[in-house]
């Protein structure tokens, strides 16, 4: 069954079902709050995490869906060298980037160039290690920096849209790399990391803190994304958000490493430490 949902997203009309649910969302009618109520109650979301836990608060569905927390939601592991989770989520793989490959699941692996963009931003990581967390339509949608750091750069790659629940993942090659996306470079005092923001269907937006809405509008190539002051962001603090569940991407390099105690199929809080460098 797997395998054939996985062949039916391939003929899917991936952007049109995207753009419905974008407009979907962002409508404001009193029709919105009860869909915001059954959502929760369906998908099991406590709101008393919310900073607003009023369902008539929120002019639209996805004002709700991308809900900011309660200051104290969230603490933020604080100590020297610690990577901190960069959304809530549960962990898809992480591991070791060898021979530019990153895995993805049982038989299927990508290539860091292919994700980033370029050979070159690539060749930062071959040693280094990658982390994936699946976001699923439960959990809490913005998107913070695992490390305080300065924005070096925003490539947004546009792609297909598959779906990046765990089944999908297991049958779709090179799935990371053929999605939408956008490619967060920053600098630390260490050195480079990067954070991908990987859209899916429905995923109807992607946005980072410094510019806004990056999709949509689509793209017919890969862009840079200009901002126009210094953007330095402390461990912890936002830097984007999705509509809808989909997946980040932490790429460290040489140097860095996970809590030993890390598995596939973890969850994980915003926050919390997932290894040091």
């Amino acid at each position: 069954m797997a395998h054939l949902f996985a062949a039916f997203q391939y003929v899917l009309p991936h952007h049109a079902i995207s753009r419905v649910v974008f407009w979907f969302t962002r409508l404001q009618t009193p029709l919105a709050q009860p869909v915001m109520a059954w959502f929760a109650r369906v998908y099991g979301i406590d709101m008393t995490e919310a900073a607003n836990a009023d369902f008539a608060s929120y002019s639209s569905f996805n004002a709700f869906f991308t809900r900011a927390l309660r200051d104290d939601a969230r603490p933020i592991a604080d100590a020297e060298g610690l990577v901190v989770s960069p959304s809530d989520g549960r962990v898809s793989q992480r591991g070791k980037i060898e021979n530019g490959q990153i895995f993805q699941a049982k038989g299927h692996s990508y290539s860091a160039a292919e994700l980033l963009g370029s050979d070159a931003d690539a060749a930062a990581y071959e040693g280094g290690q990658f982390i994936t967390i699946y976001l699923s339509p439960r959990d809490y949608h913005r998107v913070h920096m695992p490390l305080s750091a300065r924005l070096r750069s925003t490539l947004h790659v546009p792609g297909r849209l598959f779906s990046v629940a765990p089944h999908t993942v297991a049958h779709v090659p090179r799935l990371f790399a053929r999605n939408e996306r956008a490619v967060c470079f920053f600098e630390t005092d260490k050195g480079p990391f990067a954070q991908v923001l990987v859209g899916a269907i429905n995923v109807a937006a992607i946005e980072t803190v410094w510019a806004g809405l990056i999709t949509p509008p689509a793209a017919w190539g890969a862009r840079w994304v200009p901002h126009n002051h210094e953007v330095k962001l402390q461990r912890g603090e936002e830097m984007g958000r999705f509509n809808m569940g989909s997946t980040v991407i932490l790429l460290l390099p040489s140097g860095a490493e996970w809590d030993t105690t890390l598995k596939a199929g973890d969850p994980v809080k915003m926050g919390q430490a997932l290894g040091h460098w």
